[in-house]
C-alpha cells in the first residue's frame, strides 16, 4: 500500500502545470480502468463542473473514463477536452459505432478558482489535460502540482493530497485538491482539524501546538476543494454517489467552514468493479450489501479528511502563499516539517 488512490489497482494520476513568468496553474487528472462507474457529490455554493448530470442514477451513461480537475475556474473546464482526445486516440470510452475507434469518452470534471495566483489570461486549456494524461502513472507527486499548483486554504497554501484504506478486504483511495474559504489548520495551536485521523504516523510529524506566526491574508471570494474517491468495489452509479456523499463528510471534518456559498466543493467517486461487494445470493442480501457499503462509505469520509491533511502540510509556498513548513518549520520533536 503506498497511501494514495493509485492503491486502487487499475487507477493511475498525472499532473500538468505551469509555474513562473506570470503562470501558477494546473491540471490533474485521474484515470480509471474501462467500465468503472462513477458519481458525484456537490456542496458548495459556487461549483463549477462538467458532465455532472450524466452521473446521476438515473441517466443512460453507466461508465466513466477519467475525472479531470484542474485550476482555472471555469475556464479551466476546457482541460477535460484534452484528456478526451488522449482517450479517443486509443479508442476508449462508451462504444457508440460498429468501428473501434466510434467512441465516447467520458470524461467529468470540476475546477478550483485559482486565477489570483497568475497573471489574467494564464489559465488550462486543453493541451493541460492531453499532458496530465501523458504523465499518468500509480506513482506521483502532491503538494504544489496539477491543480493543486495555484490552490489556497485559508491563510495558508493549499495543494494535492492523496490517502487510502483496506476495508473487509477493499481498497477505498483519495485524492484531494484543497482550495478552500475556511481554514484547514488551527492557528492557535498548528494542528490540522482532520489530524486525529492519521493512519500509521503517516503525516511525519509532531503537531507544533503554537500559534502560528504569518501575516493575515486577505481573504478569497472564490475557491473550492474538489476531489475523487476511488474503490474497487462492484458498485452501482446509485452506491457510488453514497461514497461521493459520506466523502464530503471527510471534507468538512477538515476544513473549517466547509460548503460555504463562496466554495464550489464536489467530489466524485469511481468504483473499479473488479470485487463483489456481496453475492446476490447471500444470506439477508440487501441488508448485508447495505451494511458493507455503509462501512466502505465510514472508510471513504476518513480517507478524503486524510487527504486534505496530506495536501495542506505536503505543499509548497507559491504567489506570496506561505506553506504549512513556513509558517511551522519545526516539530515539537526537533524535526522540521517534513518529518526530517
Amino acid at each position: 500500500m503506498g497511501n494514495a488512490i493509485t492503491d486502487v489497482e487499475g487507477v493511475l494520476v498525472g499532473h500538468h502545470q505551469r509555474v513562473g513568468d506570470g503562470w501558477a496553474t494546473g491540471t490533474t487528472v485521474v484515470l480509471v480502468p474501462p467500465g468503472s462507474a462513477g458519481a458525484v457529490d456537490g456542496r458548495g455554493g459556487a461549483p463549477g463542473t462538467r458532465e455532472t448530470d450524466l452521473l446521476l442514477p438515473e441517466n443512460l451513461v453507466q461508465q466513466v473514463d477519467a475525472i479531470c480537475l484542474s485550476g482555472g475556474s471555469a475556464y479551466g473546464l476546457a482541460a477535460a477536452d484534452g484528456v478526451m482526445r488522449w482517450l479517443s486516440e486509443r479508442h476508449l470510452g462508451m462504444r457508440v459505432g460498429a468501428g473501434e475507434h466510434e467512441v465516447v469518452p467520458i470524461v467529468p470534471g470540476a475546477v478550483i478558482f485559482d486565477l489570483p495566483r497568475g497573471a489574467w489570461g494564464n489559465r488550462p486549456d486543453s493541451s493541460f489535460g492531453y499532458a496530465a494524461c501523458e504523465t499518468a502513472s500509480a506513482d506521483f507527486a502532491v503538494g504544489t502540482v496539477g491543480a493543486g499548483t495555484g490552490a489556497k486554504v485559508g491563510r495558508l497554501k493549499g495543494g494535492v493530497g492523496t490517502a487510502s484504506a483496506r476495508v473487509d478486504g477493499f481498497t477505498v483511495g483519495a485524492l484531494a485538491v484543497v482550495n478552500a474559504a475556511g481554514e484547514a489548520v488551527d492557528a492557535a495551536t498548528g494542528v490540522p482539524y482532520a489530524a486525529d485521523h492519521e493512519a500509521a504516523g503517516e503525516f511525519g510529524r509532531t503537531w507544533p501546538n503554537v500559534p502560528g506566526a504569518f501575516p493575515e491574508a486577505a481573504p478569497t471570494d472564490l475557491n473550492t476543494t474538489i476531489g475523487v474517491v476511488a474503490v474497487d468495489a462492484d458498485l452501482s452509479k446509485a452506491e457510488c454517489r453514497r461514497i461521493a456523499v459520506a466523502a464530503q463528510d471527510g471534507l468538512a471534518r477538515a476544513i473549517r467552514p466547509a460548503h460555504t456559498m463562496f466554495d464550489g466543493d464536489t467530489v466524485f467517486a469511481v468504483a473499479t468493479r473488479a470485487r463483489e461487494l456481496v453475492a446476490s445470493d447471500a444470506p439477508f442480501g440487501l441488508a448485508a450489501r447495505a451494511a458493507a457499503l455503509d462501512r466502505l462509505c465510514t472508510a471513504a469520509a476518513e480517507t478524503f479528511a486524510r487527504a486534505v491533511v496530506h495536501g495542506v502540510v505536503r505543499a509548497s509556498s507559491l504567489a506570496g502563499l506561505p506553506a504549512y513548513s513556513d509558517v511551522w518549520p519545526v516539530s515539537r520533536s526537533g524535526r522540521d516539517a517534513s518529518g526530517q
